[in-house]
């Protein structure tokens, strides 16, 4: 025979806070959405959009740069700034840049930027927005070229006596360029 008090909930004080927290969580985080909704601001970051956007480079060359670089500078920036996690010859296992070309369609294939990305402009992008690693966009514009001009030379793409700049980059052909199905109104040349 059962003599203590029938409860429907056991609700126990730790409960109890935790459940407190989160409504008062939800509370503030609904005000932070509510002050940011629909502005020019993230409310993430708290910085205008407008900065990321404009850094943007599209596949048809709108956004790049002034300035350019050389398959030879660009080696020398490669060395100090990406050979660490890359490779020295851009084949390091699980960074790898270099080779796979012909393989997308095989049981293994080797994905990198010679036998993947589809254009040259969004190589230059990654790397000006998102490298080196753990210093991001901390390499100048004609770096950025330079470095562009290397890893495309080192996938047999450009020569090694080739020069980047905003005109020339639009016009280099990826080996999967046609690998992907474009958007309409979305053409890159």
């Amino acid at each position: 025979m059962y003599k203590g008090k029938e409860r429907l909930f056991t609700i126990r004080r730790p409960a109890v806070i935790v459940l407190a927290f989160f409504l008062l969580g939800e509370s503030f985080a609904a005000e932070a959405c509510e002050n940011t909704l629909g502005s020019s601001v993230s409310a993430a970051l708290g910085e205008p959009v407008e900065h990321y956007v404009s850094s943007i480079v599209s596949p048809d060359g709108s956004g790049l740069p002034d300035g350019g670089g050389s398959v030879a500078e660009g080696k020398q920036v490669y060395e100090t700034q990406c050979a660490a996690c890359h490779g020295i010859d851009g084949d390091m296992q699980g960074n790898r840049l270099v080779g796979g070309i012909g393989t997308l369609s095989s049981a293994r294939p080797i994905v990198t930027v010679g036998s993947y990305w589809p254009y040259a402009t969004i190589l230059y992008d990654y790397i000006a927005r998102a490298m080196p690693y753990g210093q991001a966009q901390t390499l100048t514009a004609d770096e950025v070229y330079a470095v562009t001009a290397y890893i495309l030379h080192l996938n047999g793409i450009l020569s090694d006596s080739a020069e980047l700049d905003a005109l020339s980059l639009v016009e280099v052909d990826m080996p999967n360029e046609d690998g992907f199905v474009e958007l309409p109104g979305m053409g890159h040349k």
